[in-house]
């Protein structure tokens, strides 16, 4: 990583979300979650797992990209970080692809991955409702919130 640190590093308490876009059968609990986060001020979001986050909206969620547009211009305006990816977030989230990933035990995407780096270089809470992830970010030292999956469970 080198001697640079991360322009957010060391801006308190910090949570960094893992891209997931919510069943109906969950998105009530599952927004309660998140927006008492949002307001607590405590939340961000990587760049490139807001990329995801648009492109699951758009396409298999078939919303409209102004009102996506919008709903995330809202969310910004409320609080939510959005968190530049820079060297040491990218050669993290390729190491730890790298050491952790499997495809039966562990199938973390680089997308994951990228969140993950994030909150290890941030010092950051990592909230998110896949175990996979939750698995490898406790078997690396970074805390989870577990948010609850399609079925109200939590990983």
């Amino acid at each position: 990583m080198g001697d640079r640190q991360h322009p957010d590093r060391g801006l308190g308490r910090r949570q960094v979300g893992a891209a997931s876009t919510p069943t109906r059968s969950h998105r009530r609990g599952y927004r309660s979650e998140v927006e008492a986060e949002l307001r607590r001020g405590s939340a961000g979001i990587t760049a490139v797992n807001l990329a995801e986050v648009i492109d699951q909206l758009i396409r298999p969620a078939r919303r409209s990209q102004q009102d996506v547009d919008t709903s995330l211009a809202s969310l910004v305006a409320g609080g939510l970080r959005v968190i530049p990816v820079d060297e040491s977030i990218g050669r993290l989230a390729g190491r730890l692809r790298a050491r952790h990933y499997d495809r039966r035990s562990a199938p973390i995407s680089l997308g994951d991955c990228v969140a993950l780096a994030a909150s290890s270089v941030l010092g950051a809470t990592l909230a998110t409702a896949d175990p996979p992830l939750a698995s490898v970010a406790k078997r690396t030292g970074v805390n989870v919130l577990r948010l609850p999956d399609s079925k109200g469970k939590r990983p």
